[in-house]
């Protein structure tokens, strides 16, 4: 430590000195020699923000025994080591750990770090707050964490501390959409690491392990440079000089021992083997792993010695170049290079990496907690709109909202949202994000209080409604204002379930008008929670219409005054009861449903003009040796769809009407139809799901037409554009399905699955990530829950078995069913899904009848185009609001679109606005991106071409016309401005 302490201060008089300006990104990188092959080592410590231990007993080291890792330590000790050599580097990847490390330090020790950064040393790669999953994300949450991540460096170094370069190394899988987000915030490439074994062995012979990924089909201007790395981001197999790895150090003094010659010449050979695949003289070695450089000395010491060893030899004509590098450094050099290069034009899923092995499983996993990351999306939405329109500017409003961003960071972690940790550190997940959502859920509060006429209103929020659960009404539900704040930027109308005693109530809206409800029980099922309070075994339901926000009364009446009466038109039967033959039919004005009375399951559904035989059940994978990140059938045989046997009552009223079926003792659904409603809703529930010793048990949900879909489907990346899939075909390479036919067709559903013929169109929207597929023509399945025996050994080291209460997990959710004519638009699934996405949050207050008018406006986006979504809105300085603006449909649903922003920016009290790259860290007119060539695109320059922006950056100010405040938005279009005010 009196070492380090001599360092620091050395380090620290060389500050004060007088020197060159700084010079870092491109600028800072080292020479390289164009007569020969250029290394590019690349020190690099992978730390996941949670996984086998949680994010804390990572960062403080604590915990060994489970795994050996001290991310604080780790970044100690890089920093000691690179202020000892000018020529080392290392790449800093996870923004939330670093930002924790900073929070600790000096003003000495930060300003070494700042010269670090200044000069090239020390380098951000990513820049997210975590190393995002790609399958099970929202594209949302993934603008959100790199905005966060981004922010705090920009904040903190300026522009020597933005990333230029995407780095997803570990991601089980990779999608279209992540590469668009990196292109649209003005990123110049991505690498990443894990590939299909069949792709990777294919692209090693074709020389196209790098390759231009045209990231969109609605704009094409989106492209990509992304690279596969050699073998893997952990060290040249040989060459790992950490302290957790025992590869022999190079010794280089006279002992006996003196192993430089074989040392070096192992590590070329290894060079050439790379070299070899590659189109330029530069290749990319990375030296690191996971959390390696707890003792960073050991590390360099070596590294240093083979570089000099390596380089020495070129005095006896050698024609290996190594350098200390880094993957923005080893880009810069590729794009110098002026190679061209394969297009990729789908995605990288699924990742199979041996064919028993496709990583299907964690599109599913831990579907509680998948469900609660969505539910912090929306209310980290709601508390971000009402924090700017309320000009909330408490330390502890500041303080609860940025939390919450931090934490929906750390939930898009590949290892989080994925459900491939260990259970305590799911379930430190969990506690973190109920934590970060009550900050919301307050922050919501303190500006509805300023934004509404109830200033003293409670405005609690109500977790548990997912099981008809609210602790404000539990008592009953007399003199209760429900406030529903709308954040999509169009009026909505949707139906509001309110958990109520069987009591008689009426509902008026803001201006005393009865609003038509009614009551619905609870299903049966849900009633039998053990861990539930009985108190409340109805729902009241009424329709809102909502710009944005909007407060609907409820109290107590006398049964002449009260909702409509729900009739029951057709009890449920016992087991051993035989059905009638013929038909129940179940319908509203737009929706139609026919149901089996024999078989108890849905026979045909008629909407939108269409009529189509659409049957739905459930069935069950028996699996051996499935984990928590790979789904394993274990024989074909042992798939088994429910076909008949299920009980249902119906419940018929006025505005909703609903199915309750059971299937066995651990499955059963709602299915809804609402009036006014274009869709089918159906809520399930499943499990505790039984398992064997030997045998886990995975269960879908299955929905079988008559739709010829030819073995096409189609799936969305990220919740944004869709991807044709096609039964056991991939896009450039033959898969091997002979073992694992379902696991290998499986794909990540974030927001829904279709599939159509000529005539008709069957898509089906979820309401969080799950694993999906089209095995037959005409039928869809979506995997919903999965209680799983054993590990599938790719290291998480325990079963997939989650229990909460006590018991086997149980869960519940919804999926949605749109039928439509072929040639209909799919606008309507899209203006759904956003539905669907973020729907009205519900806030309750007690109606003393003592209010003030003393509400402030909050503005109405209704004149915005209706394809326009209000994506982000939120506080970004103190003087400065982010706002962003998307066409959300492609470019066969929609069109062009253009609109004025003027009016949002006068009502937030705006001085000017300029318009930034996707992240809001980077000025657009500032964004000079690398420009690569593909193959076939025609003919290339000899020079290095760069991008800048497609359109004239918005720069106005309040004194300028509003005609300068127009915004044209092309389909799928995202544009980010910051609004100072």
């Amino acid at each position: 430590m009196k070492l380090l302490g001599i360092v620091l201060c050395v380090a620290f008089l060389a500050l004060q000195a007088k020197s060159a300006q700084a010079v870092c990104g491109y600028e800072s990188c080292h020479e390289t020699k164009s007569n020969m092959v250029n290394i590019h080592l690349v020190p690099h410590s992978h730390d996941d923000v949670g996984w086998l231990k949680t994010v804390d007993q990572y960062y403080y080291g604590h915990r060994n025994n489970i795994q050996h890792a001290g991310v604080q330590y780790i970044i100690d000790t890089v920093i000691s080591e690179l202020i000892k050599n000018p020529d080392r580097r290392f790449i800093q990847v996870e923004t939330s750990f670093f930002s924790k490390w900073w929070d600790e330090q000096s003003e000495t020790m930060r300003a070494i770090v700042k010269k670090l950064v200044d000069e090239g040393r020390l380098q951000f790669i990513n820049g997210a707050w975590s190393m995002n999953d790609e399958a099970a994300v929202n594209y949302q949450s993934v603008i959100d964490q790199f905005t966060v991540g981004l922010k705090f460096l920009d904040d903190t170094f300026g522009v020597c501390g933005r990333p230029r370069v995407g780095w997803q190394i570990d991601p089980f899988g990779h999608s279209r959409e992540q590469a668009s987000i990196y292109a649209q915030m003005g990123f110049d490439g991505e690498f990443f690491s894990r590939m299909d074994h069949n792709d990777k062995g294919r692209r090693m012979n074709d020389l196209a392990l790098e390759m231009i990924w045209d990231a969109s089909e609605s704009m094409s201007q989106v492209k990509l440079f992304t690279g596969l790395l050699y073998t893997f981001y952990w060290d040249t197999p040989g060459f790992c000089f950490d302290v957790h790895c025992s590869d022999d150090p190079i010794i280089d003094s006279d002992s006996y021992d003196n192993n430089v010659k074989s040392r070096v010449d192992g590590f070329i050979a290894y060079a050439a083997e790379v070299a070899a695949k590659f189109r330029t003289n530069h290749i990319m070695i990375p030296m690191g792993g996971d959390f390696q450089y707890e003792d960073a000395e050991v590390n360099y010491k070596n590294m240093d010695k083979l570089i000099k060893y390596v380089n020495e030899r070129q005095s006896s004509g050698s024609k290996y170049n190594i350098i200390y590098s880094t993957p923005t450094c080893y880009l810069n050099s590729v794009h110098k290079s002026v190679q061209s290069y394969p297009n990729k034009t789908l995605d990288f899923f699924p990742y199979g990496s041996d064919t028993n092995s496709f990583w299907t499983g964690y599109y599913t996993s831990r579907p509680t907690q998948k469900r609660f990351e969505r539910d912090g999306n929306h209310i980290l939405q709601v508390a971000k709109q009402l924090s700017a329109f309320a000009e909330l500017s408490s330390a502890e409003q500041k303080e609860d909202l940025e939390y919450l961003r931090e934490i929906m960071g750390v939930m898009q972690h590949h290892d989080a949202i994925t459900g491939t940790e260990k259970q305590h550190v799911s379930d430190d997940y969990d506690r973190i994000l109920y934590d970060a959502i009550l900050g919301g859920v307050n922050t919501a509060r303190d500006g509805l209080r300023k934004l509404t006429n109830l200033p003293n209103g409670e405005f609690e929020s109500c977790l548990q409604l997912n099981i008809s659960q609210c602790a404000f009404t539990k008592d009953g539900a007399d003199n209760v204002v429900v406030t529903v704040y709308n954040p999509l930027a169009h009026t909505t109308k949707q139906y509001v379930r309110v958990p109520v005693k069987n009591e008689n109530y009426q509902v008026t809206d803001d201006k005393g008008r009865v609003v038509a409800s009614e009551l619905l029980p609870v299903p049966t099922e849900v009633l039998a929670l053990e861990f539930r309070d009985q108190d409340t075994q109805h729902e009241l339901v009424f329709k809102a219409t909502v710009d944005k926000i909007a407060s609907y009364y409820i109290k107590k009446v006398d049964s002449k005054e009260s909702s409509t009466a729900v009739r029951i038109i057709s009890q449920p039967k016992t087991n051993a009861e035989t059905y009638d033959d013929g038909e129940t039919t179940v319908q509203t004005s737009l929706i139609k449903l026919v149901l089996d009375n024999k078989t108890g399951l849905l026979k045909r559904v008629e909407m939108n003009g269409v009529s189509e035989n659409i049957e739905q059940s459930y069935g069950l994978y028996r699996t051996y040796d499935s984990g928590a990140y790979v789904f394993r059938q274990y024989n074909q045989g042992d798939f088994v769809i429910q076909e008949d046997g299920v009980e249902f009552t119906v419940y018929e009223g006025a505005l909703v009407k609903e199915v309750h079926q059971r299937f066995s003792d651990y499955i059963s659904q709602v299915i809804r139809i609402s009036e006014d409603k274009p869709y089918v809703e159906f809520e399930w529930l499943v499990g505790p799901i039984p398992v064997e010793e030997d045998f886990g048990t995975e269960v879908v949900t299955i929905f079988s037409s008559e739709i010829a879909s030819e073995g096409v489907f189609y799936t969305d990346s990220n919740g944004r554009e869709l991807i044709r899939r096609e039964k056991n075909q991939r896009e450039d390479f033959t898969p091997e399905l002979a073992v694992q036919p379902t696991s290998g067709n499986y794909y990540p559903i974030t927001s829904r699955i279709a599939l159509q013929d000529s005539k008709k169109r069957l898509a089906i929207l979820n309401d969080r990530a799950q694993g999906g597929s089209s095995m037959k023509d005409g039928q869809i399945e979506l995997m919903l829950h999965r209680r799983l025996v054993r590990d599938d050994g790719y290291g998480v080291g325990e079963a997939l078995n989650e229990e909460k209460y006590g018991q086997p997990l149980i869960a519940r959710g919804k999926v949605f069913l749109i039928l439509n004519a072929a040639d209909e638009s799919t606008a309507a699934e899209r203006e759904a899904e956003k539905e669907f996405h973020l729907p009205l949050w519900k806030f309750f207050s007690k109606n003393s009848g003592s209010t003030t008018a003393a509400a402030k406006s909050v503005p109405s986006f209704d004149d915005f185009p209706k394809s326009v979504h209000l994506l982000t809105l939120e506080p970004f300085n103190d003087d400065e609001i982010l706002l962003r603006v998307e066409n959300f449909k492609d470019h066969i649903e929609g069109k062009v679109v253009s609109f004025n922003i003027r009016p949002i920016f006068d009502y937030l009290n705006g001085v000017e606005i300029r318009e930034t790259t996707l992240d809001g860290n980077l000025p657009l007119s500032d964004m000079k991106q690398f420009k690569f060539h593909a193959e076939g695109s025609g003919v290339r320059g000899s020079e290095p071409e760069y991008y800048t922006s497609s359109h004239k950056p918005l720069s106005a100010n309040q004194t300028q016309d509003a005609a300068e405040f127009a915004v044209t938005l092309y389909p799928m279009q995202i544009r980010t401005f910051i609004i100072k005010h």
